[in-house]
């Protein structure tokens, strides 16, 4: 897809995104105890997979999704899928267990992580600054979860567990993130999506067996929604990054957080505490310093 360099439409798009995602979220977490967090993930993949169809038809222009599979780097899809598959049921469960401003303050990790797995997959050498701004991060993440009580025994199991799948979803996303790097150097972004949407979507329709609860119909509708809303999102997210410079329009994707905090109040009730807000704010400023450090380095 060309780059349009747009900014406004990129801001644009992306702030819709957003949006759509913390909607997405607050529908998952409203389903937390009727539906399994798997029978969640499997319609949230499925129904998302015509828009992805969809995207890639109009990319190909007639090609053939035979074309479009066709790969040299199966293992490498595979891990990817995995990678994906890790991450999206470690957050689908967190959603379950934590207010939603808390799941995605810890859940924006995924920079201080790629950070971190870049060191021994890819032999980058991180500096002091970006070695220090990865600490902040993660002195976020202690905020947060000593401002909920997480170590102390007033803090529910369930909770506690929560926080340590929010924070295995940053991990596993990076793991995303550099397998998708990996991937690109050889594999197109459609060949990517396609293989990671089919796996995926596999995947969690095999285990559907194990966790199947048959929805009643307001229920269904709202699995049904999941997908279509993440298809959605995943499409204006696709076409925001294709508007504009990436470092131009990230720090835009940290409106997820306000999002987050207004739609907890209005469906749940939810107040972020004052330790939610310090340790957020401390993740996405160690995040948004890590993305300027990028930004020079590739600068020079």
């Amino acid at each position: 897809m060309p780059l349009r360099h747009d900014f406004r439409r990129g801001v644009l798009f992306m702030l819709a995104a957003c949006a759509i995602f913390a909607v997405m979220s607050a529908v998952v977490k409203s389903l937390a105890g009727r539906v399994h967090f798997l029978e969640q993930m499997f319609f949230r993949t499925a129904f998302a997979l015509p828009v992805v169809l969809l995207i890639v038809a109009q990319r190909t222009r007639g090609a053939g999704f035979a074309a479009v599979l066709r790969t040299k780097r199966l293992p490498g899809h595979v891990l990817r899928a995995a990678s994906g598959t890790l991450a999206m049921g470690c957050s689908f469960y967190a959603l379950g267990v934590l207010p939603l401003a808390e799941h995605t303050a810890i859940t924006n990790t995924t920079p201080l992580f790629v950070t971190l797995l870049s060191i021994p997959f890819l032999g980058e050498k991180v500096g002091l600054h970006r070695f220090a701004a990865v600490l902040a991060g993660f002195l976020g993440i202690l905020i947060i979860a000593l401002g909920q009580g997480a170590f102390t025994g007033d803090y529910g199991g369930a909770a506690r567990m929560g926080l340590i799948a929010a924070v295995l979803h940053g991990i596993f996303s990076a793991c995303t993130t550099m397998m998708v790097r990996s991937l690109s150097a050889t594999e197109s972004s459609t060949t990517i999506v396609m293989w990671q949407s089919l796996l995926m979507t596999s995947v969690l329709a095999m285990m559907m067996p194990f966790v199947w609860t048959t929805p009643s119909l307001h229920d269904l509708l709202l699995l049904v929604l999941i997908g279509l809303l993440g298809g959605v999102a995943q499409v204006l997210l696709t076409e925001a990054w294709a508007s504009a410079q990436v470092s131009s329009i990230a720090p835009y994707s940290y409106s997820s957080l306000l999002w987050a905090v207004l739609f907890g109040w209005i469906a749940f009730g939810d107040v972020p505490g004052l330790w939610t807000i310090l340790g957020a704010l401390c993740i996405v400023a160690a995040s948004l310093y890590i993305m300027q450090r990028e930004l020079r380095r590739s600068r020079t």
